[in-house]
This record gives C-alpha cells, sequence and structure tokens, in this order.
C-alpha cells in the first residue's frame, strides 16, 4: 500500500512539472501584449521670476534669476541728433543751383550788352530782360541809364570790359553796403528772438527750421516756438525740424493763443539758457487790421520778456511781383529787419533781390536755394552776382 501511494506521488510531480514545462515552452510573447498606456506628465512646478540678486545661479549657490523688462521709454528709440554744417561757405557751395535758374537775366544781358553796335531797339531788349527778371521798373530805368552812360564813355567793349561793367551795375544795384548781420546772439542772460513772418505757403515754417540748423551748426543752443496754432501741420513740422538738431520746441493746442506761445518759448529759451529763440507765426492775411492786431499782440507779449531783435519776412521768390505786394503789407504791419528769399534756385528771376530791398528798404539776410535741410544760406551780395553772370 505505502508502494502504491509513492508511485502515485511521483506520478502527479512529474505531471505538475510537465504542465509548467509546456507553459513555459507556448506562453505568450511580449511584442504581442498590447502597449501600456503612457504616464501621464508629472506637473511642473511654476517658475517664480526674481530680481536680479548679486548675479547668482543655483550652482553658485544663488536663485535663478531673471532680468526686468527694459521700461518702455528704451524701447522707443530717439531720433538721432543731426550735427549741421556751419553757415560760413554756405553760399558759395550752392552757388551752381543759383547759376542754372539765372541765365535769363546774367547772360542774357551779357549777350546784349556784346553786340557791336548798341542802338536804341537793343536797349529795350535790354530794359525788357531786366523788367522780366523781376528786377522792377524803377531799378530798370535806373540800371539802363547807368549802363548807356557808362558805354558811351567806354567806347569800343571787350567781352572781359562788358563782363566787369556789368558785375560792376549789378552788384551797385544789389546793395553789397547793406547791413545783413543776422541778430541772434544772446543779450547777457536773456536769448535774441526772431520773429518769423510771411503768409502761408512761402516757406515761413521750413525757414524757422533751416535756420534753428544754420544756428546749431555754428555753435548756438534754440529754442522753437510754435505760435502757428492754426495748423497743426506746421506745429508737427516744426517740431520735427526741432528734434533732428536738439533745439527745444515750444506748443500750444490747435487754435489757441499764438502770443501766449510765443510768451512759453521765450521763457523757456531763457530758463534753457538758449542763445536765441525763434518764433514761427501765423501767416493768415485776411486783413491788414486783423493781421496788424495779431503779431501786434505776439510782438507786446515777447517784449514782457526779452527784446525782439529780428522780425524775419519770408517771401516767395517765384511768385514775383506778388510777393512784392505782400512784402509792401507785411512792412506796414511791423518793423521788418531782413528778408529770407526762399525759392531762389527754381523758376525765380534773380531780379527780385534788388526789387525787393528797393521797395521795402530792408536787405535781404538769407536766401533758400533747395529742399535740402542745410539749403538755407546767410545771403552774400558777390557770390550772388556771380552766380547771375556765370564764369
Amino acid at each position: 500500500m505505502d508502494g502504491y501511494l509513492g508511485i502515485i506521488v511521483i506520478v502527479a510531480i512529474v505531471a505538475i512539472l510537465a504542465v509548467g514545462g509546456l507553459w513555459l515552452l507556448f506562453r505568450p510573447k511580449a511584442k504581442d501584449l498590447p502597449p501600456a498606456p503612457p504616464a501621464p506628465p508629472e506637473p511642473k512646478a511654476p517658475v517664480v521670476e526674481e530680481p536680479l540678486k548679486g548675479g547668482l545661479g543655483e550652482e553658485d549657490g544663488g536663485t535663478t534669476t531673471t532680468l526686468p523688462p527694459p521700461p518702455i521709454e528704451e524701447l522707443i528709440k530717439a531720433p538721432e541728433i543731426e550735427v549741421p554744417p556751419p553757415s560760413a561757405g554756405r553760399m558759395i557751395r550752392l552757388r551752381s543751383r543759383l547759376a542754372r535758374s539765372q541765365n535769363v537775366l546774367g547772360r542774357g544781358l551779357l549777350e546784349l550788352l556784346s553786340r557791336d553796335r548798341l542802338d536804341d531797339d537793343v536797349w529795350d531788349e535790354i530794359e525788357e530782360t531786366l523788367i522780366t527778371a523781376d528786377v522792377g521798373v524803377a531799378p530798370t530805368r535806373a540800371m539802363v541809364e547807368e549802363l548807356r552812360t557808362k558805354v558811351k564813355v567806354l567806347g569800343s567793349r571787350t567781352p572781359d570790359e562788358v563782363r566787369r561793367l556789368l558785375r560792376e551795375e549789378l552788384l551797385t544795384q544789389v546793395a553789397p553796403d547793406l547791413d545783413r548781420t543776422l541778430h541772434t546772439r544772446p543779450h547777457g542772460e536773456r536769448p535774441a528772438v526772431v520773429l518769423v513772418v510771411g503768409v502761408n505757403g512761402t516757406g515761413k515754417t521750413t525757414t524757422s527750421g533751416k535756420l534753428a540748423r544754420v544756428l546749431v551748426g555754428d555753435g548756438g543752443k534754440v529754442v522753437l516756438g510754435a505760435a502757428d496754432t492754426f495748423r497743426a501741420a506746421a506745429t508737427d513740422q516744426l517740431q520735427t525740424w526741432g528734434d533732428r538738431v536738439g533745439a527745444g520746441v515750444v506748443r500750444g493746442p490747435e487754435g489757441g493763443d499764438p502770443a501766449s506761445v510765443a510768451f512759453d518759448a521765450v521763457a523757456k529759451g531763457i530758463e534753457d539758457k538758449a542763445d536765441t529763440v525763434i518764433i514761427d507765426t501765423a501767416g493768415r492775411l485776411h486783413t491788414k487790421t486783423g493781421l496788424m492786431d495779431e503779431l501786434g499782440k505776439v510782438k507786446r507779449v515777447i517784449e514782457k520778456k526779452a527784446t525782439v531783435d529780428e522780425v524775419l519776412l519770408v517771401l516767395d521768390a517765384t511768385t514775383g511781383q506778388n510777393g512784392m505786394r505782400q512784402a509792401q503789407v507785411f512792412a506796414e504791419v511791423v518793423n521788418v529787419t531782413g528778408i529770407a528769399l526762399t525759392k531762389l534756385d527754381g523758376t525765380a528771376k534773380g531780379g527780385i533781390v534788388i526789387s525787393v530791398q528797393r521797395e521795402l528798404g530792408v536787405p535781404v539776410k538769407l536766401v533758400g536755394l533747395g529742399e535740402g535741410p542745410d539749403d538755407l544760406a546767410p545771403f552774400d551780395p558777390e557770390v550772388f552776382v556771380d552766380a547771375l553772370i556765370g564764369d
């Protein structure tokens, strides 16, 4: 009996081992099993930005830091300040632009005066040439009379003699002895004040900005007053000119009181220790009475703070005799001390220099000879006449 039980136990053990072996042999492989689902991502702790302290990171025993963003003022790039060239020699550099547009006056006269026989018909042509060049009737007659006398005395004329004769006469008419000094130097602690007047469209605001460049180029400190409050575009334009050369700009609300802006500009000029304050005034020319009241008020208010040293009348040289009529109205309203003649390089006739000085009795002090920012130059009579008659 015991032997029979032993056999049964042995058989059972063998059977169990056989089944286990078969399971190991035929079990499913790992690649046949479906993939395990991915583990959910571990949540990340929020990064706390702290001010930079000592520049230490984790490896240095400090904390991870992030620099704060720059202030909004640094993101807005300030306009680059330009350094304009000095005023000395500007007109000489711009002489070729002037000469190109003045052939009718200078070279036309040279051709007529060089003819073998100067009869009445030729003198009529000379007179017509001068009037066409905007010299004006009275100056033309004076020039023709003087030239006829000199030609009779001279007798025969070589080309060089004709050129010298014409140069002398033109220079006499341009009046080289007039004081063309631009009064822009301060008086002790008070800046010089330049009042810029003229009708809209003559280049008045542009001339104010270009004049600021001339003065900055000569080493001066300038404040601009945008007293043409009736044209927002004029105020913005003047601001742009000021920003380019680092000149302060005082402006007021659109339609505001021009005298108030002028007063504030002079006050800022005193506070900033500026050399010159340039006031760009409104150019409306509805009635002489309205113009007189407005400009008179501006000047009176300025004089509570400082002296008005210059009243510059801006004229567009291409308007010819129309510009002369405008000039006469302004001359009756304010004490004009000098003329800024713009667009003299375009279709303008050079004779306007002669006629405007003769009619108003004040000198041309500045001329605009192009569209560039540095094309405003102090007027030089000799350079001007030489450009008229050519080399």
